[in-house]
């Protein structure tokens, strides 16, 4: 049997195999959002991604958003959480220079979750009654066939992102990746025709001959490519590897207020 390939990369080509107009699905704040990956992506000029969220984002978006890198997103929302309102996306949702697909977190849960399955759907209840039904011509109402009495069900089309981009505590060097108890990690990765990842520490060994960490490892045949960079979330908080940089994250929210402002912040980090 030939030996499995080695897929550590370095961050600068990791970025780089995330094409222009990918569709890109990057995951909410407490997941594992790649920001040293995301500068990455913004210092070669990225341009014209489709973001998908899963299910919502933060700074990831904002900073994407306001680097003029993104023509529409579908989410479920984009905020900074305590530090409020994600500013640039919001000038960008204000002007109309993003296209934005209204969606919430079970309806993108379950898009990830049909493209991972391998059907074209899955169905929900609970956007029924809502105005998301209005915005969203894509989900579809239909008389549950299982049922005599009238019974609505709408379908949520499957979500295959181009790119899934997340960041995780752990990797080894044929590509499987610790992520514990964020399996919609994996949901994302098995949804995704292609998956990129940066981690905290490489593993040395094989993640999934560990009996320890193996119920919580994505085989390596859903990952593309890891990158080591410690502190990969920085000014984000990361699951007790990397503590939370309030004031860096608090001189972002102020200076991305305005355009300029965050376009002077923008410069200096990609520095």
């Amino acid at each position: 049997m030939s030996p499995r390939p080695d897929k550590r990369v370095g961050l600068d080509d990791l970025a780089a195999a995330i094409p222009n107009r990918s569709l890109l699905a990057i995951p909410a704040d407490y997941s594992g959002p790649a920001i040293a990956a995301t500068l990455a992506l913004l210092r070669r000029g990225v341009r014209d991604l489709r973001l998908v969220t899963a299910p919502t984002s933060g700074l990831q978006a904002d900073l994407l958003i306001g680097a003029e890198a993104v023509s529409e997103i579908e989410t479920a929302g984009v905020a900074l959480g305590e530090h409020g309102m994600a500013h640039r996306f919001r000038a960008a949702i204000s002007a109309g220079t993003l296209k934005i697909k209204d969606a919430t977190c079970p309806a993108l849960h379950a898009g990830f979750q049909a493209a991972a399955k391998g059907v074209p759907f899955l169905p929900l209840r609970g956007i029924l009654g809502s105005d998301l039904l209005r915005h969203r011509p894509d989900w579809t109402v239909i008389q549950n066939p299982f049922s005599e009495a009238s019974d609505p069900i709408v379908l949520v089309p499957a979500i295959h992102p181009d790119v899934a981009l997340f960041h995780a505590a752990l990797a080894d060097r044929f590509g499987n990746v610790w992520v514990g108890v964020r399996r919609e990690l994996l949901t994302l990765a098995q949804a995704a025709r292609r998956t990129l990842v940066t981690v905290e520490a490489i593993y040395d060994g094989d993640l999934l001959a560990d009996p320890v960490r193996a119920a919580g490892t994505i085989p390596h045949l859903y990952i593309e490519q890891v990158a080591l960079v410690p502190g990969g979330t920085k000014p984000l908080a990361y699951n007790g590897h990397t503590p939370a940089d309030d004031a860096a994250f608090e001189r972002y929210t102020e200076a991305s207020r305005s355009q300029d402002g965050f376009a002077a912040l923008l410069a200096e980090w990609l520095a």
